[in-house]
């Protein structure tokens, strides 16, 4: 586990792709225990360990995951993220061009429980949540290409969803029509780059993961 930024009130962490944020029925153990387990023996806590989960990426993708210590935290940060207060950047890499290089991407999501999936349309329909981001193009490859992008809304599989609706699916994302997988069952995308204001001491908080893996292998443009 590699802890990127750490004091009395909040822990950030970069998440592989293959962890899982929250416990579920896999049994997996899963990263908040991995974190509890952390704080417990860096800081030779006695007892219990609180950690307050205050956002989630699917288990298949990778990057910056933000977790309160303290109640107060938990709160405010909860607000905060309920509020669009905290802006989170993805890269994603994609096998094809997109038509625009840069572009806001406006959907309407439905999401199937029993497929563990969503569904985009142009326009709202039932049971439909509204998805917004925006993207661009920052980088390319021989064969892929790299996309920064801004999440609005945070809906279900949304970023995953609106690309392959605009027919530029996720490297390795076969749930959403790339056509094959990654080795390691990963997605292509990251959780970049994270900032917002620190609940408690109120300041800056400006947090970006090093390209490493894939996503260190395009020529930036």
């Amino acid at each position: 586990m590699e802890v990127v930024y750490e004091d009395n009130h909040i822990i950030i962490v970069n998440k592989s792709s293959s962890e899982i944020v929250q416990g579920d029925k896999t049994g997996d153990t899963p990263l908040s225990e991995t974190v509890k387990a952390y704080i417990k023996e860096h800081y030779c806590k006695p007892g219990d360990v609180f950690l307050g989960v205050v956002h989630r990426l699917d288990r298949p993708v990778s990057g910056l995951v933000l977790f309160a210590r303290t109640s107060k935290a938990l709160a405010r940060l909860n607000k905060m993220f309920a509020e669009n207060q905290v802006h989170k950047t993805y890269w994603a890499i994609v096998k094809n061009l997109p038509e625009q290089p840069e572009a806001g991407l406006t959907h309407w999501l439905v999401r199937n429980e029993k497929q563990n999936k969503s569904y985009a349309y142009d326009r709202e329909v039932p049971h439909s949540k509204k998805a917004i981001l925006s993207y661009r193009v920052i980088g390319k490859s021989d064969n892929y290409y790299l996309l920064e992008v801004d999440l609005k809304t945070g809906r279900h599989h949304q970023i995953r969803c609106q690309l392959a609706h605009i027919g530029c699916p996720i490297k390795g994302d076969l749930k959403y029509g790339a056509k094959r997988s990654n080795p390691d069952g990963s997605i292509s995308l990251q959780a970049h780059s994270m900032q917002f204001i620190h609940p408690v001491s109120k300041e800056e908080i400006n947090i970006s993961v090093t390209p490493q893996g894939e996503f260190s292998m395009f020529e930036m443009i």
